[in-house]
């Protein structure tokens, strides 16, 4: 799919886009090239010192904004694919900063489009969130829309080759800021308990490996106008928490403000667009003017999901032990991870 391909990651300085680059240059060592989109320059010159250009001439490292169209649209020339993953992410920063934050999930999402358009890029995967489904904050907000923008941008793409789609899942192992390293840190830094928000609450688990073959997928098979989410195993925050420190007690804390009890990522409504894949569920546009909904249930030999159906993380059919997150945790997370 990538061999011979231009590749530009926005936000490729982050969790996401370093595991994509690292998993891209090891499955198609034929990649013409691999362009890092974003504003950090440390974060870039770390990079860099990990992959020399001597060795791997193939990636280019463009300082820039998503805010900034003209940058972008300029980064974009002589590119095929591109992976969105730039995003300001923090719940509690979004809500002290909303303008901050709509320029960037929402004003940077159109001129990721608008650049696509105005360069003949062939392929757009934008990344997504589980807060975006039903949202009761304003990232997850600003991520709706941004979604709605990618999904509806392949009805005014005219006669140009380019399709856009979506990928949305929840948290990542190990990703920064997110529960796992949180619980380590405590832990390792003598922490004598582990708050835990609300002993009911659940979340899915996927690994950055996970997340990039989900969007591998997506560029190989996509129509254009998806939101692709995968079929993942939940997991309670407690277990979590005793997977790490079993010895050290829990101590409930209370939900933060604009966050969810539990992950939720195909609403009873949006399920009615939605189609089950088989590894994947796919959420179809509700408004396309290049493909029914039979043209998409063809091409991905799916099935409408029953009616009434929901996807949440308290409702999954399969969940993680704490032997199970502890086997993950040293295989996705930390290799010298110990139980202490």
């Amino acid at each position: 799919m990538l061999n011979g391909k231009s590749v530009l990651i926005t936000g490729g300085t982050g969790s996401f886009g370093k595991k994509f680059v690292e998993v891209i240059l090891k499955r198609y060592p034929a990649v013409r090239k691999i362009a890092i989109y974003s504003r950090d320059e440390l974060k870039q010159f770390e990079l860099k010192q990990k992959y020399p250009h001597s060795q791997y001439p193939q990636l280019r490292f463009f300082i820039g904004d998503v805010r900034d169209g003209e940058r972008l649209r300029r980064a974009c020339e002589d590119v095929d694919v591109i992976i969105h993953a730039a995003a300001i992410k923090q719940v509690d920063t979004a809500e002290y900063n909303p303008e901050e934050c709509i320029k960037t999930n929402v004003n940077g999402a159109q001129n990721v489009i608008n650049a696509a358009l105005d360069t003949h890029v062939e392929h757009v995967v934008a990344l997504s969130t589980d807060k975006a489904c039903a949202p009761i904050n304003l990232y997850g907000a600003t991520k709706l829309t941004s979604d709605k923008l990618f999904t509806a941008a392949n009805n005014i793409k005219g006669t140009r080759p380019v399709r856009f789609s979506v990928v949305r899942y929840g948290n990542v192992m190990g990703s920064r800021g997110s529960v796992i390293p949180f619980f380590i840190n405590k832990r390792d830094s003598g922490a004598t308990e582990l708050p835990i928000t609300d002993m009911r609450m659940t979340r899915f688990n996927i690994s950055l490996e996970e997340g990039v073959d989900l969007v591998l997928w997506a560029l190989e098979n996509h129509l254009g106008g998806e939101i692709f989410i995968p079929k993942i195993p939940s997991y309670h925050i407690k277990d979590v928490a005793t997977a790490i420190a079993p010895n050290l007690p829990q101590v409930e804390v209370g939900i933060r403000p604009g966050e969810k009890l539990h992950e939720e990522m195909i609403t009873v409504t949006d399920a009615l667009n939605t189609i089950d894949i088989g590894k994947y569920y796919a959420i179809l546009p509700s408004v396309s003017f290049k493909h029914q909904p039979a043209a998409y249930i063809a091409h991905h030999n799916g099935k409408r999901v029953p009616e009434g159906f929901h996807y949440s993380s308290d409702q999954n059919t399969e969940w993680e032990t704490v032997e199970t997150m502890r086997e993950k945790i040293k295989r996705y997370v930390d290799p010298n991870f110990e139980v202490k």
